[in-house]
């Protein structure tokens, strides 16, 4: 007999990094190990499953500014915990990309010294292993995590089907001027700065590979030039709604629905064998 399992769905955040340059608004993007199980070579934003660590709201508080949980769960439209997700964002985007946002007395983290980009290299590697979590290293260095500059834009959730389910926040972030974001060699081979309609140009030809919620995510910013429009546009956004996209299997192969297209409602109540055990 066939019993249907539903894949477990974990909570994920993902930021997308911006710069003003010459050629306008830039975003930082990363090239997925093309031996990853999940998304191999595909360019994405910085970003991951939320941890335990990230989740510890009343130790977290007082490592952050501009948000407490209450605010940051109301933004979410969730009873509470979401604070975990600035957090985590915050953390993927440091493992990820190298990029800390944090203040030391209300200054923005400089890794202009070599000596204190090296420390941070250091706690960079520790965090990611596990060694070190960030609540740590912000007390140890005097740090608190800035979310003033954080604007949390759309939620996505992997359709039903896929083993590795994610509910995921959105998130843009005006990148530091005195640090620069690199990928970790590890989980992402390959990183740059890229306007998102080049982005868009290059996926469309088949040379930037991108999932559909990156290519989604993207498509606002088209029309922002700078940073300041980017967040002006973020801070426009009254209503976040879940979107949930729907798959079915077709002669023509995967066929991907969005909600409210023809199709979804069918796609949705009858996903390709979830969990299927006999």
């Amino acid at each position: 007999m066939s019993v249907s399992v539903p894949f477990p769905v974990r909570k994920a955040a993902t930021v997308m990094l911006l710069r003003d340059a010459a050629d306008g608004l830039e975003v930082f993007m990363l090239r997925r190990n093309p031996k990853s199980v999940f998304v191999p070579g595909q360019f994405v934003f910085p970003g991951g499953a939320v941890d335990v660590s990230d989740s510890k709201e009343s130790s977290l508080e007082d490592i952050c500014v501009g948000l407490d949980d209450m605010k940051a769960s109301q933004l979410m439209s969730i009873e509470s915990a979401g604070l975990s997700y600035w957090v985590a964002a915050i953390r993927e985007c440091f493992e990820e990309a190298g990029v800390l946002l944090a203040r030391r007395d209300g200054v923005v983290m400089s890794f202009n010294e070599p000596k204190t980009y090296e420390r941070f290299e250091g706690y960079r590697s520790r965090v990611y292993d596990g060694s070190l979590n960030l609540r740590d290293m912000c007390r140890q260095e005097g740090l608190h995590l800035d979310l003033n500059d954080l604007r949390y834009v759309s939620h996505w959730i992997t359709p039903i089907g896929p083993p590795k389910r994610f509910d995921t926040r959105f998130f843009l972030a005006r990148s530091p001027e005195e640090q620069e974001p690199l990928h970790d060699g590890g989980e992402t081979v390959e990183s740059c700065w890229i306007t998102p309609a080049e982005a868009q140009r290059l996926h469309s030809e088949g040379k930037f590979e991108m999932i559909m919620p990156t290519v989604a995510n993207l498509e606002p910013l088209l029309a922002c030039s700078s940073v300041d429009e980017a967040m002006a546009w973020a801070d426009s956004l009254s209503e976040i709604p879940a979107i949930l996209p729907a798959i079915a299997t077709t002669e023509n192969g995967t066929e991907v629905y969005m909600p409210g297209e023809a199709g979804y409602e069918d796609a949705l109540a009858n996903p390709p064998g979830e969990g299927s055990t006999q």
